[in-house]
């Protein structure tokens, strides 16, 4: 049997987009680096003249992310399979996605609110889902054990 004893459990979807949106980040890791990933996504809405200097941060971002999950979560069954991003790449979208639907609703645009606002709610699910499945050892994700 599998025990699933995390130093730090893996946020819940409700408090990653809290944290995506400033609210609430201060408690764990990885939503202190959620919440700086969508400030650098934001960043890139705003001015995307800097994208080389705000991508090299935004990388070193989703490493610290991959490096606490390696560290953090419980081992994968043997059977598991692997998912096909990194925690940290699914967090990244997540606040590339949030950036996205709230510059959405300052446009006039609502064809691209609709589809900012639904991308975001299909990509939080997914978080919650994979939270559950690497909680309980049934994923394991890429370039771990």
């Amino acid at each position: 049997m599998y025990a699933t004893l995390l130093i730090e459990p893996l946020p819940t979807k409700g408090e990653v987009l809290r944290a995506c949106r400033g609210v609430e980040h201060a408690a764990h890791p990885l939503l202190r680096a959620a919440y700086e990933l969508t400030c650098l996504h934001e960043s890139l809405l705003a001015d995307g003249c800097r994208t080389t200097e705000i991508d090299s941060r935004r990388a070193k971002l989703v490493r610290d992310i991959n490096h606490w999950a390696h560290a953090h979560l419980p081992p994968a069954r043997g059977s598991a399979s692997v998912h096909t991003e990194t925690l940290g790449a699914v967090l990244d979208r997540l606040a590339q996605y949030t950036a996205t639907a709230y510059a959405a609703l300052a446009s006039a645009a609502d064809d691209a609110l609709g589809d900012a606002w639904e991308s975001l709610a299909e990509l939080a699910i997914g978080y919650e889902d994979l939270a559950a499945e690497l909680t309980a050892g049934r994923r394991r994700l890429p370039g771990g054990p």
